[in-house]
């Protein structure tokens, strides 16, 4: 399985990963079975995927230590690139922070490590200079941005220490397109999207029948007539996707991969039947006049 570069980094992936939220995200998903999660990294692992991204939240650590003890268990942690994050900014914090993760993770290097979020109190170029200092020490390989302003994202990168920068983008919500993926081709960073199919509307499978009792009941792209508008839009992409034989959702993923910037993606999964649905997405080719026809669909 051909891997590809990370930006200007040394991490080289497959340019399908796995979004690890589900795997321990006891906080964030009700009803998790840890053993469910286990199987679905050693899934991911066989298959191929390399690149896993978790973080502290995600189960306030327990996706991180599941992920430790699947690799322990499988061995090869070098043929795996483990992302992170952290939401502490203050320097001392940020360097407690990834001590920790390596401990739950059971390495003794993390191959990216993220500032999750910013505050509004520490300088954002004195954060990463903490990450560069353990960059430095070996004990993280590359250094990540997540959730950063345009305005964060230059003060971050003031010294061109950044090299990922992790956002919500998908094709309902493009506004990255404005600033941030812009500013990352110019100076070489990869950008990896979060909520690639937009908390599951893109993933073809919703018609204006589907009811919500989770999060979603209280997002404006699923209210009312700005929902059906929605479900519109993603039928227009079935016509493509049934002429290949796949699923609306591969033909999305495949879309993102041909935007500048944009080296890998990590769709979730909870279950190991969705690993392996995600990876067809690598079989997916899309013309220019295909490329376009999506792009125009949600410029609307």
């Amino acid at each position: 399985m051909e891997q590809i570069r990370l930006g200007r980094t040394e991490l080289r992936v497959n340019p399908i990963g796995l979004g690890a939220n589900a795997v321990g995200g006891h906080n964030l998903y009700p009803n998790l079975n840890d053993e469910i999660g286990k199987d679905v990294l050693r899934t991911a692992l066989k298959q191929g995927i390399n690149f896993l991204d978790t973080a502290f939240v995600y189960g306030h650590g327990r996706s991180e230590e599941l992920i430790g003890e699947v690799i322990r268990e499988q061995g090869g942690r070098e043929n795996v690139v483990i992302a992170t994050k952290a939401f502490d900014n203050n320097p001392s914090l940020l360097k407690e922070a990834v001590e920790n993760s390596l401990k739950r993770l059971q390495t003794d290097y993390i191959d990216l490590f993220y500032i999750h979020y910013p505050d509004v109190e520490t300088p954002k170029d004195e954060a990463v200079g903490a990450l560069k200092e353990l960059k430095d020490e070996g004990k993280i390989r590359a250094i990540g941005v997540s959730n950063f302003s345009i305005e964060q994202l230059r003060e971050a990168n003031k010294d061109g220490y950044v090299d990922v920068v992790q956002d919500e983008y998908n094709l309902f919500k493009r506004d990255r397109e404005k600033d941030i993926l812009p500013y990352a081709k110019e100076n070489g960073l990869s950008f990896v999207p979060y909520f690639p199919l937009a908390s599951g509307l893109l993933g073809g499978k919703y018609t204006k029948e589907t009811t919500f009792s989770d999060v979603r009941a209280s997002l404006p792209m699923f209210q009312g007539e700005t929902f059906i508008t929605n479900l519109e839009k993603v039928e227009r992409l079935r016509e493509i996707a049934d002429t290949k034989q796949v699923e609306v959702a591969h033909i999305v993923l495949a879309w993102y991969l041909t935007r500048d910037a944009i080296d890998a993606i990590i769709p979730g999964a909870k279950r190991p039947e969705q690993v392996e649905n995600n990876l067809q997405t690598l079989f997916v080719r899309l013309s220019k006049e295909e490329i376009d026809r999506i792009d125009q669909i949600f410029q609307a």
